[in-house]
């Protein structure tokens, strides 16, 4: 009953909330602006690493927009690429000014109040960052009318920004949001205190969002990432604005260029855990270098995360607890699950995220059949929970002990958790001992059952990249892996394995077919010790 009541509570209140945006009421509030011009104009190059710069750009005459803004049969992709202009990223600065302001000011006549749409939190910070970078196209040469015209909708635009980022639910969106407050603060050196709101709010934010070393609390190595782009960019903007850089954001870029280099920066490969897919931020590494930011990090743990590597071999494990309920969006229930890279290519790889929340593959990417590790019964390390449209882990899993040795000729990570604990009485432990000279790894994985239960079955996956071949031996008790020029031998003693096919999500929101090495059996003992050795020929 009272889950109901809540339900209708909360379909009225948020009916009432759009009565109130939509008002005339709502648009005198943000529209208490103070006119003042542009005493800062940024560098549309400073965008380079978060919009794909076209090597081709086009002239603003190439493309039919008369009626870009009445047009119906949009869908919705391509109406928020519309409306948050970063299209204007790939004209140009040759284009006819009056063309592109032309399109400016209609957007302006169509959109002067708020509109649920082109007025979406996300949308409108990005849209005021895109007209103020792009102010060659947007502002340069115009008419005091159309300048002023301009200057107030960017401000009623951030006014509402500043009214709705407390409500905005996604991490990503609020730190655009900060971004694009900050930008107008800088720009327009207004009294309003654009640029204390949206620094004081970020630093809060940031707080909130990451622990005590940079990594975000959702151990999502893609929203690190995130968070570096748009810290730097703030800061460039500081900088190049000669305002004095707050403290906060050069301590924050610190310890998330410690995190990239400890993830990225060394490997120069993408690891498949926890919400990531291929990225390859070589053009990020580049714009880092013309900025003048280098990081290193020669840590072999952080963030969860356990990483041993040398110029041939790099070995990566995920050691790190379940998050908490608030930053589990993203999650993927891949504990102890472990990636090898040889030569900087992947021999075995996790499957990656599919990101469409509450899809069925979005769920298969989350599930720990899909991460290179241990599975009981066909259930996951981790049960996930349908809440707001994801699906989220309420009781994680805990590590239980984790340690590793890094030296010349002797490598080794050791860790367990007791996501089976609960359901199965059972702690899942997985030792991984690496020796360089011999280019051979040898793995054990244990169920340790702490009373004697029935026997259940348990499987352990070896997942590949599509591009990597595998093939069973004649004597059907190894497999050849084949990873371009090399050759490994994968072999496990006294249990089946056999080739299974898979799905693949590396790339972001696609998926395709690949194959996994598939350890099967049944434990039937109070201590299950599956030893698997994998060996390049």
């Amino acid at each position: 009953m009272i889950f109901y009541i809540n339900k209708i509570f909360l379909g009225i209140s948020n009916q009432l909330r759009k009565f109130y945006l939509n008002s005339n009421i709502y648009d005198k509030k943000i529209s208490k602006i103070e006119i003042k011009d542009l005493a800062y104009k940024p560098s549309p190059h400073l965008l380079s690493s978060l919009i794909k710069y076209q090597k081709k750009k086009f002239k603003i005459e190439d493309f039919i927009l008369d009626n870009v803004w009445n047009e119906k049969n949009v869908n919705d992709k391509e109406y928020r690429i519309l409306n948050s202009f970063y299209w204007f990223f790939s004209l140009d600065l040759k284009s006819s000014k009056k063309s592109t302001q032309t399109i400016v000011s209609n957007w302006m006549k169509s959109n002067y109040k708020y509109n649920s749409k082109s007025w979406n939190f996300d949308i409108t910070a990005k849209r005021i960052i895109a007209w103020l970078s792009c102010h060659n196209l947007t502002y340069a040469d115009s008419s005091l009318t159309y300048k002023e015209n301009f200057n107030k909708i960017i401000q009623k635009q951030t006014n509402h920004l500043i009214n709705e980022i407390n409500r905005s639910k996604q991490i990503e969106d609020k730190i655009i949001g900060c971004a694009s407050i900050i930008l107008v603060g800088l720009c327009y050196k207004s009294e309003k205190n654009y640029l204390s709101f949206g620094t004081t709010l970020l630093k809060k934010i940031t707080k909130l969002t990451l622990d005590n070393s940079g990594i975000p609390k959702s151990r999502n190595i893609k929203q690190l990432i995130f968070y570096l782009k748009y810290f730097i960019l703030i800061r460039e903007w500081f900088k190049e604005s000669q305002v004095t850089i707050p403290e906060h954001i050069d301590e924050t870029i610190y310890y998330l260029g410690q995190g990239y280099a400890f993830f990225w920066k060394n490997s120069e490969s993408d690891f498949l855990f926890n919400g990531n897919n291929i990225s390859k931020n070589y053009e990020f590494d580049n714009y880092l270098n013309r900025l003048g930011y280098k990081f290193k990090n020669e840590d072999q743990e952080l963030g969860g995360y356990i990483i041993l590597r040398d110029k041939k071999i790099c070995i990566a494990m995920d050691v790190g607890p379940t998050p908490s309920l608030d930053y589990t969006k993203d999650y993927q229930s891949g504990a102890l699950s472990f990636e090898i890279l040889s030569n900087g290519k992947k021999l075995i790889s996790n499957c990656g995220y599919y990101k469409k929340n509450n899809s069925n593959l979005n769920h298969i990417s989350k599930s720990s059949a899909a991460q290179n590790t241990l599975v009981i019964d066909d259930n996951s390390s981790c049960k996930f929970i349908n809440m707001t449209k994801a699906l989220l882990v309420k009781n994680g899993l805990k590590i239980v002990k984790k340690n590793s040795i890094f030296e010349k000729n002797f490598w080794k990570i050791c860790a367990s958790h007791d996501g089976y604990l609960k359901k199965y009485s059972s702690i899942h432990e997985r030792e991984i001992e690496f020796y360089p000279d011999q280019m051979t790894l040898i793995g054990i994985d244990k169920i340790i059952k702490k009373k004697t239960n029935n026997n259940y079955k348990f499987d352990i996956r070896f997942h590949v990249e599509p591009n990597v071949k595998l093939m069973k031996t004649q004597d059907n008790k190894s497999i050849f892996i084949q990873l371009d020029n090399e050759g490994w031998k994968f072999t496990c003693e006294n249990y089946d394995i056999n080739i299974d096919n898979g799905l693949y999500f590396g790339n972001k929101n696609l998926y395709t077919e690949n194959q996994n090495i598939f350890i099967t059996g049944i434990s039937n003992s109070q201590i299950e010790n599956i030893k698997w050795k994998i060996k390049k020929i």
